[in-house]
């Protein structure tokens, strides 16, 4: 063993623990900063997908199918597509931005390396990051939820709660989104995601027709998507009533958060350790 490979550092794991600290919020404002200038078309561009979906196949579709059974309930099928897709449009949003938005500050344009140069370490860009994505996902549900309201879709006081869940249910898939984001050398990198992984839940999850419909073994599979989760703990609350094994639900979408965030965590800095 010679003296240099004595001498020589050790390099850190990547699957080492998070080393956070409070620098993800300078990161953050830059982010809130920068989207400002556009936030109107930007948040208009983000309900405008959701509502097209919510008036055309819960008036179109519901005239046709007029009530669902929901645990033995029987509800409107407006009801049942908006407690649904308003879970999809948390994933939508908080996905995009962590994707292609994320990818151009991290890839394109380089801002990732700029603000490294400041006091800031990857683990804070990345956490500021996700933070960042399911803050924009809380706009676009915020927005789609006042609608729902003028609509006169729900009024349950349960609905605050919902909005909580909302918040997690961003968060949860701005994780997801940033293992891709890491993994991805350009932007048809993201098609995969969207077309194998995304468009594929959102039909399995209950947003658009109830689970039991489905064969048992892939509702077996189905109970473990993480927005089949977020929709058995949403919906209930549409109804104003409180989601039958909530617990359960929520440590699902508790597990897909911690482990998404430290995958994504970990490939980010096996790209910038290159």
């Amino acid at each position: 063993m010679t003296t240099d490979t004595l001498t020589a550092p050790i390099t850190p794991s990547f699957w080492r623990p998070p080393q956070l600290t409070l620098r993800w919020w300078p990161v953050f404002l830059r982010n809130l900063l920068v989207w400002r200038k556009l936030a109107i078309p930007s948040l208009i561009g983000n309900i405008a997908e959701p509502l097209i979906w919510l008036v055309a196949f819960g008036y179109g579709m519901g005239a046709l199918v007029g009530t669902v059974s929901v645990n033995g309930t029987t509800v409107p099928y407006i009801l049942f597509l908006a407690s649904g897709s308003i879970c999809m449009s948390a994933m939508n949003a908080a996905s995009f931005e962590a994707l292609y938005s994320a990818f151009s500050r991290m890839h394109v344009q380089k801002t990732w390396d700029g603000i490294m140069n400041a006091p800031v370490g990857l683990d804070d860009i990345v956490l500021a990051e996700m933070l960042w994505a399911g803050f924009k996902a809380i706009f676009t549900t915020t927005a789609i939820l006042f609608v729902m309201l003028a609509l006169n879709i729900s009024h349950s006081p349960k609905l605050i709660v919902a909005w909580f869940v909302l918040v997690g249910v961003g968060v949860t898939f701005s994780c997801i989104a940033l293992i891709f984001n890491a993994m991805a050398k350009g932007y048809d990198f993201f098609t995969y995601y969207f077309t194998l992984f995304m468009t594929p839940m959102m039909f399995l999850s209950g947003v658009f027709f109830p689970l039991e419909q489905l064969p048992d073994v892939v509702r077996a599979v189905a109970n473990w998507l993480p927005l089949a989760n977020a929709v058995a703990l949403v919906r209930p609350l549409f109804m104003d009533e409180w989601p039958a094994n909530w617990l359960q639900h929520a440590l699902v979408l508790v597990a897909y958060t911690v482990i998404a965030f430290w995958i994504a965590l970990a490939l980010t800095r096996k790209r910038f350790a290159k």
